[in-house]
């Protein structure tokens, strides 16, 4: 069973950058290689929404119209870790993240927000103050 894990959360003025990072873990020999792992984001009182996703091999990457030029998603698949590097971040960024993944796929075909992600992260907050 694949696991997520979340951290990098934190509290930054309009402006800032935070660097959140997704740790996966799984079966034994297991490679987060052939998984592809999208972003979302749930401020409060709101449905939660795509960011963006990377694809498995990282060849690929989408970004939301809102995020783009500012968020970079990059992957470490020797450490079957993913990150989210935020830059100039805007009050309307304020949100609980969260890291899912679905796979295996046998392709690093370009990611979709709408894919069917069955693993997901804790969450972690980032809160952006003005």
């Amino acid at each position: 069973q694949l696991q997520l894990v979340e951290s990098g959360g934190g509290l930054v003025h309009v402006g800032g950058s935070l660097r959140l990072s997704c740790a996966a873990a799984g079966f034994t020999g297991f490679t987060l290689d052939y998984y592809a792992v999208g972003w979302f984001q749930q401020a409060p009182g709101k449905e939660r929404k795509g960011v963006g996703c990377i694809s498995s091999r990282g060849v690929s990457t989408y970004y939301t119209d809102s995020v783009k030029g500012r968020f970079t998603i990059s992957r470490d698949n020797a450490n079957n870790t993913v990150y989210l590097q935020m830059n100039d971040l805007k009050p309307d960024d304020t949100a609980v993240y969260y890291c899912a993944a679905y796979g295996p796929l046998l392709r690093d075909t370009m990611c979709t927000m709408t894919g069917r992600y069955n693993y997901w992260g804790q969450g972690t907050q980032v809160t952006v103050s003005s």
